[in-house]
């Protein structure tokens, strides 16, 4: 581990290490051991909002696969579980990648100069150790799956290792992250049956419409460091025309949402609660459309973390269509 600046002090001026974007009083500054805390916020353990994102698509998937299949199983459960201590896992290699491609800008930005490895706090050879490390026992939780999943697991190592240098090319590096958080939603669904089909691929491309509406949000928070340093991003693209767009990534993910529940062919009773649960996915969007201020970090900060509820209200609603047909 790199050594600490003067006065116990990080690089940053930082005496705590904490990150400054971390949830306060979160329980990796709080309750753990001192040498572990850099890993654990290089892998964002004291940001969770990151492993829900991920975590979501997945449970939406399963769950999906598991009301059109007749209700929820005991395997069904344990599909949840290993996409829980997965998604844990790969957001954490993921997260580690991402610093280590990008601590030369993160060292550039208020917000971000606190982290691990531009505060000093975790040399990058140390930090790649790392991510391997976290990746492997996620593949071995991946080889419970069928194999079909483990091919599709294996295949969004691609999307992971080229989202990092999206912001360096394109304005929409925000599709990028979509095509990677949202693959869950393809893997989830194939862990329960074993194949494809349209269901999974609408709610895949819903959930890339979903991530365009809530990193758009997220990435207002650095619009003015990331226009100094020319990083790109939906944010400075659209400006103050950004409330416009996220209207139609709102429309267009709960479209396709419903699509999806539609295209799985449920009964009649699970696919009204799924589409309810839609239905409070898309009122919870418009509410933070309602409560949006781009110009307000703190807030925008906010209404990105409120995410995990709107994904948390569809995985809900579909859980409760498969447990229907049980009863």
């Amino acid at each position: 581990m790199a050594a600490s600046g003067t006065n116990g002090q990080d690089a940053a001026g930082n005496a705590s290490g904490s990150v400054s974007d971390a949830v306060k009083g979160n329980w990796v500054d709080r309750l753990a051991p001192a040498a572990t805390r850099p890993y654990l916020r290089l892998s964002r353990a004291d940001r969770p909002i990151g492993t829900w994102l991920l975590l979501l698509p997945c449970w939406w998937g399963v769950l999906l696969a598991a009301a059109a299949d007749g209700g929820p199983s005991l395997y069904d459960l344990w599909l949840l579980v290993g996409c829980a201590l997965g998604a844990v896992l790969m957001r954490g290699a993921g997260c580690t990648w991402n610093d280590l491609t990008d601590r030369d800008f993160d060292a550039a930005v208020a917000r971000t100069r606190s982290r691990p490895l531009p505060s000093g706090q975790v040399t990058p050879r140390a930090a790649a150790a790392w991510m391997v490390a976290q990746a492997v026992v996620a593949f071995a939780i991946l080889l419970s799956f069928p194999a079909q999943a483990v091919i599709l697991g294996v295949g969004s190592l691609v999307l992971v290792a080229i989202y990092p240098f999206a912001k360096r090319f394109t304005w929409w590096p925000q599709v990028f992250l979509g095509l990677a958080f949202n693959w869950g939603a393809l893997l989830g669904w194939t862990a329960q049956t074993r194949s494809l089909a349209l269901a999974p691929v609408l709610l895949y491309l819903a959930g890339i419409a979903w991530t365009l509406f809530y990193d758009t949000i997220y990435a207002h928070q650095d619009k003015e460091d990331d226009a100094l340093i020319g990083v790109k991003s939906t944010a400075r693209l659209f400006g103050d025309r950004t409330v416009g767009w996220l209207r139609l990534f709102l429309v267009l993910a709960t479209t396709l949402a419903a699509w999806a529940v539609i295209a799985a062919t449920l009964p009649i009773p699970g696919l009204v609660l799924g589409l309810a649960g839609v239905a409070g996915f898309a009122a919870h969007l418009v509410w933070q459309l309602h409560r949006l201020d781009i110009d307000d970090p703190s807030a925008c900060l906010m209404l990105f973390r409120s995410n995990r509820d709107a994904g948390l209200i569809l995985a809900a609603a579909l859980l409760g269509a498969g447990l229907l047909q049980l009863v």
